[in-house]
Protein backbone atom coordinates (compact mmCIF):
# COMPACT_ATOMS: atom_id res chain seq x y z
CA UNK A 1 0.00 0.00 0.00
CA UNK A 2 1.44 3.54 -0.54
CA UNK A 3 0.68 6.37 0.31
CA UNK A 4 1.05 9.99 -1.56
CA UNK A 5 1.16 13.24 0.52
CA UNK A 6 1.00 16.74 -0.83
CA UNK A 7 4.61 18.09 -0.18
CA UNK A 8 3.26 20.85 1.46
CA UNK A 9 1.14 20.26 4.65
CA UNK A 10 -0.27 23.15 4.90
CA UNK A 11 -2.29 23.18 1.89
CA UNK A 12 -5.59 21.60 2.07
CA UNK A 13 -4.32 18.55 -0.46
CA UNK A 14 -6.35 15.58 -1.28
CA UNK A 15 -5.04 12.57 0.72
CA UNK A 16 -5.08 9.63 -2.14
CA UNK A 17 -4.43 5.41 -1.01
CA UNK A 18 -3.65 3.17 -3.76
CA UNK A 19 -5.28 -0.34 -2.22
CA UNK A 20 -3.61 -3.20 -4.00
CA UNK A 21 -5.74 -5.97 -2.16
CA UNK A 22 -8.52 -8.16 -3.57
CA UNK A 23 -10.94 -6.25 -5.55
CA UNK A 24 -14.55 -5.60 -3.76
CA UNK A 25 -17.77 -7.44 -4.72
CA UNK A 26 -21.26 -5.93 -4.15
CA UNK A 27 -22.75 -9.28 -4.29
CA UNK A 28 -20.91 -10.10 -1.71
CA UNK A 29 -22.30 -7.89 0.66
CA UNK A 30 -25.32 -8.62 2.63
CA UNK A 31 -28.33 -7.56 1.99
CA UNK A 32 -30.06 -4.83 3.65
CA UNK A 33 -32.96 -6.28 5.02
CA UNK A 34 -36.37 -4.41 3.83
CA UNK A 35 -38.01 -3.73 7.39
CA UNK A 36 -40.00 -1.44 5.03
CA UNK A 37 -41.89 -3.95 2.93
CA UNK A 38 -42.17 -6.17 5.82
CA UNK A 39 -44.16 -3.81 7.66
CA UNK A 40 -46.09 -3.02 4.80
CA UNK A 41 -46.70 -6.99 4.31
CA UNK A 42 -47.58 -7.31 8.22
CA UNK A 43 -49.93 -4.52 7.81
CA UNK A 44 -51.66 -6.14 5.03
CA UNK A 45 -52.02 -8.92 6.77
CA UNK A 46 -53.66 -7.79 10.07
CA UNK A 47 -56.25 -5.88 7.91
CA UNK A 48 -59.47 -7.77 8.12
CA UNK A 49 -60.47 -9.95 5.41
CA UNK A 50 -63.81 -11.11 4.22
CA UNK A 51 -65.80 -13.40 6.00
CA UNK A 52 -66.32 -16.42 4.94
CA UNK A 53 -69.38 -18.16 3.83
CA UNK A 54 -69.00 -20.25 7.20
CA UNK A 55 -68.99 -17.37 9.11
CA UNK A 56 -71.82 -15.56 7.96
CA UNK A 57 -73.76 -18.70 8.17
CA UNK A 58 -72.19 -18.58 11.81
CA UNK A 59 -73.75 -15.15 12.46
CA UNK A 60 -76.73 -15.25 11.05
CA UNK A 61 -77.67 -19.03 13.03
CA UNK A 62 -76.63 -16.82 16.24
CA UNK A 63 -78.45 -13.52 15.42
CA UNK A 64 -81.81 -15.43 14.37
CA UNK A 65 -81.67 -17.69 17.38
CA UNK A 66 -81.18 -14.46 20.10
CA UNK A 67 -84.29 -12.35 17.83
CA UNK A 68 -86.57 -15.79 18.59
CA UNK A 69 -85.51 -16.04 22.55
CA UNK A 70 -86.01 -12.17 22.75
CA UNK A 71 -88.91 -12.50 20.74
CA UNK A 72 -90.81 -14.97 22.68
CA UNK A 73 -89.69 -14.14 26.30
CA UNK A 74 -90.99 -10.92 25.19
CA UNK A 75 -94.62 -12.46 24.14
CA UNK A 76 -94.62 -14.47 27.13
CA UNK A 77 -94.33 -11.51 29.01
CA UNK A 78 -97.36 -9.79 27.71
CA UNK A 79 -99.51 -12.39 28.03
CA UNK A 80 -98.72 -13.04 31.24
CA UNK A 81 -99.90 -10.10 32.18
CA UNK A 82 -102.90 -9.99 30.67
CA UNK A 83 -103.66 -13.49 32.36
CA UNK A 84 -103.09 -11.26 35.40
CA UNK A 85 -104.39 -8.06 34.51
CA UNK A 86 -105.90 -6.94 31.29
CA UNK A 87 -104.94 -3.14 31.77
CA UNK A 88 -101.29 -4.15 32.83
CA UNK A 89 -101.26 -6.63 29.70
CA UNK A 90 -103.01 -3.77 27.53
CA UNK A 91 -99.64 -1.04 28.20
CA UNK A 92 -97.37 -3.97 27.71
CA UNK A 93 -98.60 -4.29 24.14
CA UNK A 94 -98.71 -0.81 23.73
CA UNK A 95 -95.20 -0.58 24.66
CA UNK A 96 -94.37 -3.17 22.66
CA UNK A 97 -95.60 -2.10 19.42
CA UNK A 98 -93.89 1.11 20.11
CA UNK A 99 -90.83 -0.40 20.10
CA UNK A 100 -91.53 -2.79 17.44
CA UNK A 101 -92.15 0.27 15.24
CA UNK A 102 -89.29 2.12 16.75
CA UNK A 103 -86.71 -0.88 15.68
CA UNK A 104 -88.71 -0.58 12.20
CA UNK A 105 -87.64 3.10 11.54
CA UNK A 106 -84.10 2.49 12.81
CA UNK A 107 -83.72 -0.84 10.82
CA UNK A 108 -85.30 1.58 7.59
CA UNK A 109 -82.37 4.00 8.67
CA UNK A 110 -79.78 2.05 8.75
CA UNK A 111 -80.63 0.06 5.15
CA UNK A 112 -80.90 3.49 3.75
CA UNK A 113 -77.26 4.59 5.57
CA UNK A 114 -75.68 1.68 3.80
CA UNK A 115 -77.51 2.32 0.18
CA UNK A 116 -75.67 5.68 0.50
CA UNK A 117 -72.61 4.01 1.22
CA UNK A 118 -72.73 1.90 -1.51
CA UNK A 119 -73.87 4.39 -3.71
CA UNK A 120 -70.83 6.68 -3.26
CA UNK A 121 -68.64 2.85 -3.53
CA UNK A 122 -70.39 2.47 -7.05
CA UNK A 123 -70.06 5.90 -8.37
CA UNK A 124 -65.56 5.72 -7.19
CA UNK A 125 -64.92 2.55 -8.63
CA UNK A 126 -66.91 3.95 -12.06
CA UNK A 127 -64.70 6.97 -12.30
CA UNK A 128 -61.98 4.72 -11.72
CA UNK A 129 -62.81 2.78 -14.12
CA UNK A 130 -63.94 5.69 -16.30
CA UNK A 131 -60.02 7.50 -16.17
CA UNK A 132 -58.46 3.59 -16.29
CA UNK A 133 -60.18 3.13 -20.00
CA UNK A 134 -60.92 6.86 -21.31
CA UNK A 135 -64.66 6.11 -21.40
CA UNK A 136 -66.14 9.51 -22.05
CA UNK A 137 -69.51 7.57 -22.03
CA UNK A 138 -68.74 6.14 -18.46
CA UNK A 139 -67.30 9.68 -17.47
CA UNK A 140 -70.89 11.44 -18.02
CA UNK A 141 -72.54 8.68 -16.40
CA UNK A 142 -70.63 9.34 -13.32
CA UNK A 143 -71.19 13.42 -13.93
CA UNK A 144 -75.00 12.78 -13.99
CA UNK A 145 -74.77 10.01 -11.16
CA UNK A 146 -73.00 13.33 -8.75
CA UNK A 147 -75.60 16.05 -9.94
CA UNK A 148 -78.31 13.53 -8.74
CA UNK A 149 -75.90 12.87 -5.54
CA UNK A 150 -75.76 16.35 -4.41
CA UNK A 151 -79.39 17.86 -6.14
CA UNK A 152 -80.31 18.97 -3.01
CA UNK A 153 -77.18 20.31 -1.73
CA UNK A 154 -77.23 24.30 -1.97
CA UNK A 155 -73.43 24.62 -1.42
CA UNK A 156 -72.85 22.65 -4.52
CA UNK A 157 -75.44 24.56 -6.80
CA UNK A 158 -73.16 26.76 -8.33
CA UNK A 159 -70.48 24.47 -9.11
CA UNK A 160 -73.10 22.15 -10.75
CA UNK A 161 -74.20 24.78 -12.79
CA UNK A 162 -70.55 25.36 -13.95
CA UNK A 163 -69.69 22.10 -14.67
CA UNK A 164 -73.46 21.69 -16.65
CA UNK A 165 -72.47 24.83 -18.65
CA UNK A 166 -68.28 23.23 -19.26
CA UNK A 167 -68.65 19.96 -19.52
CA UNK A 168 -70.89 19.79 -22.88
CA UNK A 169 -67.46 21.32 -24.26
CA UNK A 170 -64.99 18.67 -22.97
CA UNK A 171 -64.63 15.61 -24.87
CA UNK A 172 -61.35 13.64 -22.75
CA UNK A 173 -62.73 11.55 -19.52
CA UNK A 174 -59.88 12.27 -17.18
CA UNK A 175 -60.42 16.45 -18.08
CA UNK A 176 -63.94 15.48 -17.64
CA UNK A 177 -63.67 13.97 -13.84
CA UNK A 178 -61.20 16.36 -13.23
CA UNK A 179 -63.34 18.99 -13.49
CA UNK A 180 -65.95 17.15 -11.74
CA UNK A 181 -63.89 17.28 -8.94
CA UNK A 182 -62.62 20.86 -9.01
CA UNK A 183 -66.30 21.95 -9.21
CA UNK A 184 -68.41 19.85 -6.81
CA UNK A 185 -66.41 18.47 -4.13
CA UNK A 186 -63.66 21.44 -3.85
CA UNK A 187 -66.32 23.01 -1.12
CA UNK A 188 -67.38 19.99 0.52
CA UNK A 189 -62.96 18.98 0.60
CA UNK A 190 -63.11 22.75 2.69
CA UNK A 191 -66.03 21.46 4.72
CA UNK A 192 -64.86 18.22 5.60
CA UNK A 193 -61.27 19.93 6.25
CA UNK A 194 -62.49 21.98 8.67
CA UNK A 195 -63.81 19.24 10.77
CA UNK A 196 -60.72 17.03 10.68
CA UNK A 197 -59.20 20.27 12.21
CA UNK A 198 -61.66 20.96 14.73
CA UNK A 199 -61.10 17.28 15.48
CA UNK A 200 -57.83 17.18 15.93
CA UNK A 201 -57.44 20.91 17.87
CA UNK A 202 -60.33 19.13 20.31
CA UNK A 203 -58.19 16.53 20.96
CA UNK A 204 -55.14 18.17 21.69
CA UNK A 205 -56.04 20.62 23.77
CA UNK A 206 -58.04 17.87 25.97
CA UNK A 207 -54.44 15.97 25.99
CA UNK A 208 -52.85 18.96 27.01
CA UNK A 209 -55.32 20.72 29.57
CA UNK A 210 -56.96 18.15 31.10
CA UNK A 211 -54.77 15.90 33.36
CA UNK A 212 -57.71 13.09 33.88
CA UNK A 213 -56.87 9.49 34.19
CA UNK A 214 -58.30 8.37 30.53
CA UNK A 215 -60.32 11.42 29.85
CA UNK A 216 -57.49 11.83 26.70
CA UNK A 217 -58.38 8.63 25.20
CA UNK A 218 -62.12 8.82 25.77
CA UNK A 219 -62.23 12.42 24.17
CA UNK A 220 -60.54 10.50 20.76
CA UNK A 221 -62.60 8.04 20.76
CA UNK A 222 -65.22 10.11 20.63
CA UNK A 223 -63.90 12.54 18.67
CA UNK A 224 -63.39 10.48 16.30
CA UNK A 225 -66.68 8.38 15.93
CA UNK A 226 -68.16 11.45 15.73
CA UNK A 227 -65.46 12.61 12.86
CA UNK A 228 -66.15 10.04 10.62
CA UNK A 229 -69.87 9.63 11.07
CA UNK A 230 -69.47 14.03 10.20
CA UNK A 231 -67.45 13.37 7.14
CA UNK A 232 -69.75 10.55 5.62
CA UNK A 233 -72.51 13.04 5.99
CA UNK A 234 -70.61 15.73 4.72
CA UNK A 235 -69.86 14.08 1.38
CA UNK A 236 -73.62 12.52 0.73
CA UNK A 237 -73.16 9.02 2.64
CA UNK A 238 -75.90 9.75 6.07
CA UNK A 239 -74.42 6.61 7.80
CA UNK A 240 -75.76 5.66 10.90
CA UNK A 241 -74.84 4.23 13.73
CA UNK A 242 -74.18 0.84 12.36
CA UNK A 243 -72.97 2.57 9.10
CA UNK A 244 -70.76 4.71 10.95
CA UNK A 245 -69.10 1.41 12.84
CA UNK A 246 -68.64 0.10 9.06
CA UNK A 247 -66.89 3.06 7.85
CA UNK A 248 -64.41 3.20 11.19
CA UNK A 249 -63.87 -0.26 10.39
CA UNK A 250 -62.37 0.15 6.64
CA UNK A 251 -61.22 3.19 7.77
CA UNK A 252 -58.82 1.34 10.19
CA UNK A 253 -58.40 -1.15 7.74
CA UNK A 254 -57.00 1.32 5.06
CA UNK A 255 -54.40 2.52 7.69
CA UNK A 256 -53.34 -0.31 8.43
CA UNK A 257 -52.84 -1.38 4.75
CA UNK A 258 -51.24 2.00 4.40
CA UNK A 259 -47.88 -0.03 6.00
CA UNK A 260 -46.58 1.32 9.57
CA UNK A 261 -43.71 2.88 7.37
CA UNK A 262 -46.03 5.26 5.43
CA UNK A 263 -48.15 6.25 8.62
CA UNK A 264 -44.51 7.11 10.36
CA UNK A 265 -43.53 9.44 7.60
CA UNK A 266 -46.86 10.69 7.36
CA UNK A 267 -46.50 11.87 11.04
CA UNK A 268 -42.90 12.66 11.35
CA UNK A 269 -43.21 16.48 11.32
CA UNK A 270 -46.42 16.49 13.87
CA UNK A 271 -44.26 13.67 16.05
CA UNK A 272 -41.06 15.98 16.06
CA UNK A 273 -42.90 19.06 16.52
CA UNK A 274 -44.26 17.29 19.67
CA UNK A 275 -40.74 16.20 21.00
CA UNK A 276 -40.07 20.07 20.67
CA UNK A 277 -43.32 21.25 23.13
CA UNK A 278 -42.42 17.78 24.79
CA UNK A 279 -39.27 19.88 26.51
CA UNK A 280 -41.61 22.29 27.67
CA UNK A 281 -44.25 20.04 29.00
CA UNK A 282 -45.00 16.44 28.44
CA UNK A 283 -48.83 17.06 27.85
CA UNK A 284 -48.17 19.60 25.11
CA UNK A 285 -46.07 17.20 23.42
CA UNK A 286 -48.74 14.21 23.94
CA UNK A 287 -51.33 16.78 22.54
CA UNK A 288 -49.50 17.45 19.25
CA UNK A 289 -48.87 13.56 18.68
CA UNK A 290 -52.87 12.66 19.52
CA UNK A 291 -54.09 15.82 17.37
CA UNK A 292 -52.18 14.35 14.86
CA UNK A 293 -53.17 10.99 14.80
CA UNK A 294 -56.80 12.26 14.92
CA UNK A 295 -56.15 13.74 12.10
CA UNK A 296 -54.47 11.16 10.26
CA UNK A 297 -57.94 9.03 11.22
CA UNK A 298 -59.85 11.82 9.45
CA UNK A 299 -58.07 12.36 6.34
CA UNK A 300 -58.15 8.54 5.92
CA UNK A 301 -61.89 8.74 6.67
CA UNK A 302 -62.23 11.53 3.72
CA UNK A 303 -60.79 9.28 1.58
CA UNK A 304 -62.94 6.37 2.11
CA UNK A 305 -66.29 9.07 1.49
CA UNK A 306 -65.94 11.16 -0.97
CA UNK A 307 -67.13 9.64 -4.31
CA UNK A 308 -64.01 10.78 -6.17
CA UNK A 309 -60.12 10.20 -5.67
CA UNK A 310 -58.20 12.26 -5.16
CA UNK A 311 -56.53 13.48 -8.98
CA UNK A 312 -57.21 16.58 -9.97
CA UNK A 313 -56.91 18.31 -6.10
CA UNK A 314 -54.19 17.76 -4.11
CA UNK A 315 -54.73 14.96 -1.45
CA UNK A 316 -54.35 16.82 2.01
CA UNK A 317 -51.20 15.85 4.63
CA UNK A 318 -51.46 15.18 7.92
CA UNK A 319 -48.65 17.37 9.01
CA UNK A 320 -49.99 20.33 7.14
CA UNK A 321 -53.91 19.69 8.70
CA UNK A 322 -52.30 18.88 12.01
CA UNK A 323 -50.06 22.65 11.86
CA UNK A 324 -53.15 24.48 10.51
CA UNK A 325 -55.36 22.99 13.42
CA UNK A 326 -52.91 23.80 16.42
CA UNK A 327 -51.20 26.90 15.22
CA UNK A 328 -51.45 29.18 18.07
CA UNK A 329 -52.64 26.57 19.97
CA UNK A 330 -49.77 25.47 22.61
CA UNK A 331 -48.29 28.91 21.39
CA UNK A 332 -50.48 30.71 23.61
CA UNK A 333 -50.91 28.11 26.26
CA UNK A 334 -46.64 28.19 26.13
CA UNK A 335 -47.28 31.98 26.68
CA UNK A 336 -49.61 31.75 29.37
CA UNK A 337 -47.52 29.34 31.67
CA UNK A 338 -44.30 31.39 31.23
CA UNK A 339 -46.26 34.58 32.98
Amino acid sequence: MTLHLSEEPRLKAPLVLDYDGDAADPAAVAPVPETGARAVQLATRLAPKPRSGFARFALWVFSSLFALVLSVSAWNFVTGLFAANSILGWIAFALFAAALFVLFILALREASAFARMARIDRIRMAAISARETADLKSARAVLASLNSLYASRPETAWGRARLTDRGADVFDADALLSLAETELLAPLDRMALAEVEAAARQVATVTAFVPLALADVATALYANLRLIRRLSQIYGGRSGSLGSARLMRRVFAALLGAGAVALADDLIGSVASGGVLAKLSRRFGEGVVNGALTARVGLAAMELSRPLPFVALPKPGTSATTTRALTGLFTRAETGNEG
